[in-house]
């Protein structure tokens, strides 16, 4: 473990958490145009449910001031072990660091997010994270 938080994981290694472990849970930090318009994490064979709530707000992307409120108030407390995801890793590192900082016990980083990084045609989703690991998803 590190310092700041307790490390970046794969999106296998991720699933396989979330899959194993009953009081993990997966948070995705991404902004409500992302949820709805590019896709998000579908748990429903792992009788889980995603929890949604935003580290940055769209279309500003100001830091979400409430951020550590609105997790308890979806039901994430301290102890329990929190996965942040977000496009590419970067937000979801950051949600971590300031949630270790905030008295949550193990949190991990993502890596790779949901889209992961562009690949050489400029493109997300192909090469790295959620949708490219072929973990289960959906969009609206």
């Amino acid at each position: 473990m590190t310092q700041d938080y307790a490390g970046d994981v794969t999106v296998r290694e991720a699933w396989d958490m979330l899959q194993q472990e009953p009081e993990a849970v997966l948070v995705d930090v991404r902004s409500d145009v992302e949820w709805r318009y590019v896709g998000v994490p579908d748990l429903a064979s792992l009788d889980k449910k995603t929890v949604f709530v935003c580290w940055q707000t769209y279309p500003n992307m100001r830091l979400n001031s409430n951020f550590v409120s609105d997790l308890e108030a979806a039901g994430v407390g301290p102890d329990r072990k929190v996965l942040l995801l977000c496009r590419s890793g970067a937000r979801s590192r950051d949600a971590a660091i300031a949630l270790t900082a905030n008295g949550y016990r193990t949190c991990y980083n993502v890596a790779g997010g949901f889209e992961g990084p562009r690949d050489e045609t400029r493109h997300r989703g192909a090469t790295e994270g959620w949708k490219a690991g072929g973990l289960p998803w959906w969009q609206e």
